[in-house]
């Protein structure tokens, strides 16, 4: 089978189609919404609202840049959840619609699974079994990766995700949105041993980032206090210093799973895996523990849909589909 499948992700705030043909990504459009900086996050109605516009001319586009007609499509995919229910409904809603009007079979993608399988985009591929650590703005998770379809989550965040941490942190600090990519971009000239904040440990593979939030936020208002221009003078060493201390609680466990399985193929997915800090980490820890280390491209690693029609792909040559009574699920697991 060489199935040629048009799939669009809407879980959050970029509204995105791609066409994969054979396993070949051909298209991959994103249309990312900048109104939500203003508002210093993600408003959910907004977001909605927002996908509703975009939908049509992003779906135009993928098909127009893969050169593929409506009619040369075998199934379309969409993301079923985790993410905002206003935003996957717009996706799910357009999806259902679009295979209907087509006669298309529909396949429902779990946004975390296709995370993890954007490592199959492009060379060089993980082998099975590897360990996967999903890092975003919602979720933190450790994923044991046995096959394409085969996945089962060893440790997770039992409260806020790292993706959560940086951007809080960053907008404590005083940055613009979104805060994570600029609170990297200036601990790049920071010293990350200036300033030390909790590497919180639980049993197992589990996280915990809600105490070194608070953490953050006791630390910044001590030091204002004393010296109103405290964070402004030492900025940069303010950020390595937060940034050190997320990537080494992310990294403890990460190494722990990975010796307990043995296990020396090692990937990152989802947003926080653009971090060039933890991306220079994971690197580090795969010269001096013998790791092979996967680490998808930049614009892979965001939300979008070629990662949506990867997993469509594996999801096509099983047999797993899904029909009109689908519906979102915000709260979708692994």
């Amino acid at each position: 089978m060489n199935p040629t499948i048009l799939a669009i992700e809407s879980s959050c705030d970029e509204t995105s189609a791609s066409v994969i043909q054979n396993g070949q990504v051909l298209s991959n459009i994103v249309a990312t919404q900048a109104i939500h900086e203003q508002y210093g996050g993600v408003v959910p109605e907004l977001a909605s609202r927002a996908h509703q516009q975009n939908i049509i001319p992003v779906v135009a586009q993928a098909l127009q840049k893969a050169n593929i007609a409506k009619s040369e499509l075998d199934a379309v995919a969409f993301t079923r959840g985790p993410g905002l229910l206003g935003a996957l409904l717009v996706g799910c809603s357009f999806a259902k619609s679009f295979a209907l009007g087509l006669n298309l079979p529909l396949i429902e993608v779990n946004h975390m699974q296709a995370h993890i399988l954007a490592h199959f985009i492009e060379d060089p591929k993980p082998k099975f079994p590897f360990l996967c650590l999903t890092v975003s703005g919602g979720h933190t998770q450790i994923v044991l990766v046995r096959d394409f379809l085969d996945m089962e989550v060893l440790g997770q965040t039992t409260d806020d995700a790292v993706g959560e941490a940086f951007d809080k942190s960053a907008k404590l600090l005083g940055l613009p949105y979104p805060g994570g990519p600029m609170l990297d971009k200036l601990a790049a000239s920071g010293n990350p041993d200036r300033f030390q904040f909790p590497i919180v440990n639980l049993d197992g593979y589990d996280y915990s980032f809600s105490g070194i939030k608070t953490s953050i936020l006791n630390f910044v208002k001590k030091n204002s206090a004393a010296e109103p221009d405290f964070v402004h003078h030492n900025l940069a060493d303010i950020c390595a210093s937060i940034q050190s201390a997320l990537i080494q609680t992310l990294m403890k466990k990460l190494v722990l799973a990975a010796k307990d399985l043995g296990i020396k193929e090692i990937a990152i997915a989802g947003g926080v895996s653009a971090n060039s800090g933890l991306r220079a980490t994971l690197q580090d820890y795969a010269k001096r523990l013998g790791w092979n280390v996967y680490i998808p491209g930049f614009e892979y690693c965001t939300d979008n849909a070629a990662m949506i029609a990867m997993a469509a792909h594996f999801q096509y040559l099983a047999g797993d589909f899904t029909d009109q009574y689908a519906s979102p699920d915000p709260r979708l697991k692994v």
